[in-house]
């Protein structure tokens, strides 16, 4: 019953938000709106379908260029995305996100050095994106620069000690700079938060805490 109440007050957004585009059919804020309420349904053609309407009304709109960048990551699109980003971050270069997104989908390229670059841009101009901190241990610890990775986890801790994935990538940190007591401790904690902790990983600090 509460699912089916869910359905229909969505149902009543999109159908409010699609009435308030027919009405201003050159309003960027309306579009990109509705694009979200897209997504947020499921509806993720629509939402393409909506965002992209929003930029060609607004080329350098760059929050719809920046979600839209979004939902075709999500979608498996990742040149796309990659393409969106670039534009956005072309027109707005302290664009936090942009460069976060890029981050990513160089990550996801399997491309380190490239990913660190934009990671460190997005820090840069937003400090709080614990997302970021989290992923640029991850790249620190491919790039085996243990000590950077340490400091990207303890900056990712500050921001939310209880995130599970911080807690788990801050104990692989310690681990790789040889603290193995604090990497058991902090693991703990990432379990105790939810998080599937690697059992190679468990298995391998409990061999140097023997």
């Amino acid at each position: 019953m509460a699912e089916n109440s869910k359905q229909e007050d969505m149902s009543k957004v999109i159908e409010e938000m699609e009435q308030k585009c027919a009405e201003k059919p050159g309003s960027v804020v309306a579009h990109h709106h509705l694009g979200l309420v897209y997504r947020k349904a499921g509806r993720l053609d629509d939402a393409v379908a909506a965002l992209e309407k929003a930029i060609e009304i607004d080329p350098f709109s760059v929050e719809s260029l920046i979600n839209l960048g979004s939902l075709y990551f999500d979608m498996g699109n990742i040149d796309k995305a990659q393409a969106v980003n670039e534009q956005a971050v072309s027109i707005h270069g302290a664009s936090a996100q942009g460069h976060a997104n890029l981050g990513l989908i160089w990550q996801n390229k399997g491309d380190a050095v490239k990913a660190l670059e934009y990671y460190t841009n997005a820090v840069k101009h937003d400090p709080k994106l614990v997302t970021v901190w989290i992923n640029m241990t991850s790249v620190h610890l491919m790039l085996r620069n243990d000590d950077k990775a340490l400091e990207s986890a303890q900056e990712a801790i500050k921001l939310e000690p209880d995130f599970p994935m911080a807690q788990n990538n801050l104990a692989v940190a310690l681990y790789y700079n040889n603290d193995f007591q604090a990497a058991r401790k902090h693991a703990d904690k990432a379990i105790g938060l939810g998080y599937e902790v690697d059992q190679r990983f468990l298995d391998a600090l409990s061999k140097e805490l023997s």
